[in-house]
């Protein structure tokens, strides 16, 4: 549980000077290709920019030598990262005849993370980090106290803008105190860089939320000094992964509790936190150093091999399997599994994919991982048996159905559905073959499904209607959910198939258009068909192939001069303008609508689903660990979650009366 506490510091007396840095090349590039460094010049990248700061103080921490990091979102755009660590080495680098904290600023790979003696684990862009941020600020100004003393240097879009100083004082303090040692960085984002500036309290709560989890003994504190009512936020965590997997599982009937794995094997320490709920959805995060590697790596498949063959092992041992045939696949330990795979290793054998480290690469991580989790599987199963029983069950379970679903996606599919045949007679399809030209709109009802059909664009707009409300994929198992019509239909349309045998190059479609009613009916429908793609085909989302159309609100008519509009807002500045120099609006009719099927067909391809006027919202997926939590709460199966959310959030819902 996050808690508000003091900070405390830390004495050392490790030797980290200048010879601990080294150079590799200069800083010229930054500048010129920004994305290279920090994925993007959007928020993302902004966000990006504001971690390697962050986690260049988690790497002291990380190094035992910091217990603190307090990051200030000022209100002049720029933000402040300080903490207690040994501070920067000042000290002059012969070769360069500058100062280690000058090179470290302006110099693209020097850092003290190369050797590996000052840093052996650390989460940071490999040492580029610091140069990188100062090289996209406006100005940035670095403060080092270290050895009694304060040292301060500016900088401007990379470059040098005053000599270094000793100063009597920090130029801020923590409530009117600052630790004896450590490092200060506050930055400004360049507008000339990025298209925005403004950082996102939220996503950097999740941010040290993450790291809090994952870094022992580290306390965060980040304040908002952007409004007159500041706003702080503390997290220390002591359970570590197990409380994290602890959070993730909220509300989602766990049926064991937290396993917890750990060993070190050489410099490579491994962490596992995995628990079982009674719900379908699985939810595995991996990190690398506090880095989170979303899209897993050798570091995941070590686990996931291991989860495998330690199950069955188990079930092969007490007898729950007759023979081999009977054993379960992968697939279906994923069921209901909560799980953080945690590697720190050094940093120099990192072999991240991308220089964004979205997934780990090192070939012999794996069975590094598979070795240890595989070993303590089979000694918790041997130590815990009836939470080993609860859980090859429930995978049992899991492989039941997974041989149920297949018989019955074969007997809806077996004319070679997946390979566009055998199309559901509902689907109006479109005569491109290209699926990156193509978009299918699912409309809400058969009424609006042939206002569709006959406004659309045959080339290369399909329809499929939805009749009524589709099944809540979040409560249904695979089999389940392959007998309901309507996401039959939707399944077969798609052509990429289900569960373990989805094919996403078979996906006709490349833009899938979500068209409901603007009522509390279509927003619980549109709600319903998100679900299932979330849920089942999470690929679509990730892809970017995912809208939603925004039909009109309201037609404005004054005479001949028609006007649609799309919110109430811009429904008062059209009045103003179609009435404007008239005393009373007369002869003026403003018509609300509040179903697709009140169109006809040229409405409704003029305002919803010609590409000229058309306004289309893209799904993405900002938060996994956020957007799992609201849908289990939303959707799932426990009822008093729901209700809070209803009770906190009434005031603000607009309702359709």
């Amino acid at each position: 549980m996050a808690k508000k506490v003091q900070f405390q510091e830390l004495q050392t007396t490790e030797e980290y000077s200048a010879r601990n840095i080294q150079v590799l090349e200069g800083l010229e590039p930054v500048r010129k290709r920004p994305g290279m460094y920090i994925g993007s010049t959007d928020i993302m990248g902004l966000h990006e920019s504001l971690r390697e700061i962050i986690d260049n103080a988690v790497d002291e921490a990380l190094a035992g030598f910091a217990k603190n990091v307090w990051i200030y979102l000022n209100k002049d755009g720029s933000a402040t990262v300080i903490d207690d660590g040994r501070g920067i080495p000042v000290d002059i680098m012969p070769q360069f005849k500058k100062s280690a904290l000058e090179i470290v600023m302006t110099k693209l790979h020097a850092g003290g993370k190369f050797g590996g003696s000052a840093y052996k684990i650390s989460g940071g862009l490999h040492g580029v980090g610091a140069s990188v941020v100062n090289a996209l600020s406006e100005w940035l100004w670095a403060e080092v106290r270290r050895d009694g003393k304060v040292h301060r240097q500016e900088y401007s879009r990379g470059g040098v803008k005053s000599e270094l100083k000793t100063i009597e004082k920090s130029s801020i303090d923590i409530n009117g105190f600052m630790p004896k040692t450590g490092t200060t960085i506050t930055f400004k984002p360049d507008t000339k860089i990025f298209s925005t500036i403004e950082f996102d309290f939220d996503t950097i709560k999740k941010a040290i939320r993450e790291r809090a989890y994952l870094v022992e003994g580290l306390y965060f504190h980040l304040i908002d000094k952007r409004e007159d009512e500041e706003k702080e936020t503390n997290y220390y965590f002591e359970g570590g992964i197990t409380a994290l997997v602890t959070k993730l599982n909220e509300n989602k009937g766990p049926i064991h509790k937290p396993i917890f794995i750990k060993r070190q094997e050489g410099e490579v320490e491994v962490e596992i936190a995995l628990q079982y709920n009674d719900g379908y959805a699985e939810n595995v995060e991996s990190y690398v150093n506090v880095i989170n590697t979303v899209n897993g790596g050798t570091h995941l498949t070590g686990f996931r091999m291991a989860l495998t063959r330690a199950i069955n092992d188990y079930g092969k041992k007490i007898g729950s399997f007759k023979n081999d045939e009977e054993g379960i696949m992968g697939d279906d330990t994923r069921e209901g599994l909560t799980s953080v795979v945690y590697v720190k290793m050094p940093q120099d054998r990192i072999q991240f994919e991308g220089q964004t480290k979205g997934k780990l690469g090192n070939a012999e991580i794996q069975p590094i991982v598979q070795s240890i989790v595989k070993e303590g599987l089979s000694t918790y199963f041997e130590e815990n048996p009836s939470d080993g029983r609860r859980i090859l069950e429930k995978v049992y379970l899991a492989a039941k159905a997974r041989l149920a679903a297949k018989a019955a996606k074969e007997a809806i599919l077996r004319k070679g559905a997946l390979e566009g045949s055998s199309l559901p007679g509902k689907l109006a399809d479109c005569q491109e073959k290209d699926p990156s030209l193509s978009e299918l709109y699912l409309v809400e009802g058969d009424s609006a499904g042939g206002s569709a059909k006959q406004g659309r664009d045959r080339k290369f707009q399909a329809i499929l209607p939805l009749k009524g409300k589709i099944l809540n994929t979040e409560r249904a198992r695979l089999d389940k959910i392959i007998e309901h019509e309507e996401v039959k239909n939707l399944i077969i349309a798609l052509g990429m198939g289900i569960g373990e045998s989805i094919r996403f190059d078979k996906l006709r479609y490349h833009r899938i258009i979500i068209m409901t009613d603007a009522d509390v009916d279509g927003e619980h429908i549109e709600t319903l068909i998100l679900t299932f793609f979330f849920r089942h085909l999470p690929d679509i989302i990730k892809e970017g192939f995912l809208y939603i159309a925004q039909p009109p609100l309201y037609k404005l008519q004054m005479g001949k001069d028609i006007r649609y509009v799309y919110s109430d807002e811009e429904k008062d500045i059209v009045t103003k303008e179609l009435t404007q120099g008239k005393k009373m609006p007369i002869g003026m009719s403003v018509q609300r609508y509040k179903g697709l099927g009140e169109m006809n067909p040229e409405q409704l391809w003029d305002t919803t689903m010609n590409p000229q006027n058309r306004i289309l919202k893209k799904v993405n997926i900002e938060d996994a660990e956020e957007a799992d939590a609201v849908f289990t709460m939303l959707m799932g199966d426990e009822v008093p979650p729901r209700k809070h959310f209803i009770q906190s959030n009434a005031k603000v819902a607009t309702l359709d009366v």
